[in-house]
């Protein structure tokens, strides 16, 4: 990571209201990760703690501290979905991944009335099955 890049993000939100969450966004995507020491950056930035921002950080499923090269396949598991069977496609889609994709929980995909759900990059799936599940993280 870049100090130059980060820097740029930073101005880019300068003056903004509310910027926390759209440079974390923005470093998520520049730097495949918030690192601790990005975090602390970011905190004097905005004249925030470091707490606070690692709270939002550890928070929200978008982030995470260490960059993780392989594709990520987030999977609803919130309770509509629950109540839809996705803990039934669990197995599969994890053995589909093996160590080439990651599975990643995540508490709402806000597609509650058409999950099983699941999220890869910004595209969003509905009505999985486990052979449609499997399809996906294969492809990812």
């Amino acid at each position: 990571m870049t100090n130059e890049r980060l820097q740029e993000i930073l101005a880019r939100h300068a003056g903004t209201e509310g910027p926390l969450l759209p440079i974390l966004h923005d470093v998520q995507r520049a730097f495949g990760c918030v690192s601790p020491d990005t975090q602390q950056a970011i905190a004097q930035a905005l004249n925030l703690s470091r707490a606070e921002v690692h709270g939002v950080v550890s928070f929200y499923h978008d982030f995470t501290e260490e960059a993780d090269p392989r594709p990520c396949v987030q999977l609803c598991r919130a309770e509509a979905c629950q109540a839809r069977g996705v803990e039934a496609l669990i197995e599969a889609a994890e053995a589909a991944a093996g160590n080439r994709v990651r599975i990643s929980p995540v508490y709402c995909l806000g597609l509650c009335s058409v999950g099983p759900a699941a999220r890869i990059g910004d595209t969003l799936h509905a009505r999985l099955d486990a052979a449609s599940l499997v399809r996906l993280v294969e492809a990812a």
